[in-house]
């Protein structure tokens, strides 16, 4: 035990073993045994990451750190230490694949605080505490090598619809395992109504890009009300949202259907990305539907090297020249491989980027294949919770 202070210790210093003692119990606590779903001790490490970038008011930051480049000299470096409402949602809807633990809980308490005080015009992210976030500045720091100091972020002044889409999944989660209070079940229907209003305006989308019809941002949103409609709502509420999510599929399909029948980006954006294998795994269209499994095939064909997976083709240069694979996206092969039966495939996806991890077992945004290292901010709690959810769903019957 160290102290560095100012001023003479008051009272009796604590004792290390008790402390240490304490430590451990409180942590036992707080983090389940996971003893039921694949790599049990990774998957409790990626909960007690959860659980600690989860603070007070049951908002998870998406990252501890800022400013830590992702690549050199690039000003591609950023501040995520805040709440994104898609991160928080995709870590409850994790917990809720392993099982109904106190977590899913904070993420469903901030999402429905956020819903309810903002309702159509939820913004992507929050401080921890619910507040608006700060725009970007420069402090007088040098930064990391290769980067520049950064705090605050622009997302605040994007519209982000997919966030709306994956709040209903979080709540329907919820009401899954019956831990959906009636706040919760008016917050679902705020989204619900938030979707019908603003489905067809452009938006940022998941990768925080230009504002365009993104096939992603609508066909996520077409799943949350399907979800929504199947966990419990009345019948009457479900018939219309069973139908408002064909009507998004089908105006969507118009646009977004590549002639090969993949999905593509955008109506104007031929190409594949990552994020179009969430719609089937989140039950917008059926898994076995032609166009799930034609977008998963030219996926792997197209974005992946070695069993890592790219989030979109950004230029003529090879993947792993224009930025690092994203983490996030091999979990999420995996659980795509897996949705198609091809379970020894989505076990190596899952093991290949369960190692893509430092000595302490945390996980940054992207992996430089090249350079065997991490890049950007850490640990990086969408991984985590992508992980955890493919540990879940992996695991044998």
């Amino acid at each position: 035990m160290l102290e560095f202070s100012d001023r003479p210790l008051e009272g009796e210093p604590p004792d290390p073993g008790r402390a240490w003692a304490a430590t451990r119990a409180a942590w036992r606590d707080a983090v389940p045994g996971l003893g039921h779903v694949l790599a049990p001790g990774d998957a409790r490490r990626a909960y007690a990451v959860m659980r600690g970038l989860t603070g007070p008011a049951g908002g998870m930051v998406a990252a501890a750190t800022t400013s830590l480049p992702e690549r050199a000299e690039e000003g591609r470096n950023y501040d995520y230490r805040y709440v994104w409402i898609r991160d928080q949602c995709y870590a409850g809807q994790a917990v809720a694949a392993a099982g109904a633990y106190p977590l899913l809980d904070d993420a469903v308490r901030f999402v429905t605080a956020r819903l309810a005080e903002d309702g159509a015009r939820l913004r992507p992210a929050y401080t921890g505490g619910g507040q608006p976030i700060p725009g970007q500045r420069r402090l007088d720091l040098p930064g990391y090598p290769g980067g520049f100091d950064l705090v605050g972020n622009q997302v605040s002044g994007q519209f982000q619809l997919d966030a709306f889409g994956e709040c209903l999944l979080l709540l329907a989660a919820a009401a899954r395992h019956g831990r959906l209070d009636a706040d919760g079940w008016q917050a679902a229907l705020t989204a619900a109504e938030a979707v019908g209003k603003r489905w067809q305006e452009p938006d940022a989308g998941i990768w925080e890009l230009s504002p365009r019809h993104w096939t992603h941002s609508r066909l996520v949103c077409a799943a949350g009300l399907r979800a929504l409609a199947g966990a419990g709502a009345p019948a009457r509420r479900a018939a219309h949202w069973n139908a408002l999510a064909d009507a998004i599929v089908a105006a969507t399909d118009r646009g977004g259907l590549h002639p090969s029948g993949r999905w593509q980006r955008a109506p104007d954006d031929p190409r594949a990305d990552a994020a179009l294998l969430l719609p089937a795994l989140r039950g917008a269209v059926p898994a076995d539907d032609r166009r799930s499994t034609a977008t998963l095939d030219a996926y792997l064909a197209e974005l992946t090297d070695d069993h890592f997976a790219y989030r979109f083709r950004h230029d003529g240069r090879p993947l792993a020249h224009a930025e690092g694979a994203f983490v996030m996206c091999g979990f999420v092969v995996a659980m795509a491989e897996q949705q198609q039966g091809r379970s020894g495939s989505a076990y190596r996806w899952f093991e290949r980027n369960r190692a893509a991890c430092g000595p302490a077992g945390l996980y940054a945004e992207e992996y430089d294949v090249a350079q065997r290292e991490m890049r950007g901010n850490l640990p990086q709690a969408f991984v985590h919770a992508m992980m955890l959810e493919a540990a879940a769903r992996l695991a044998p019957g």
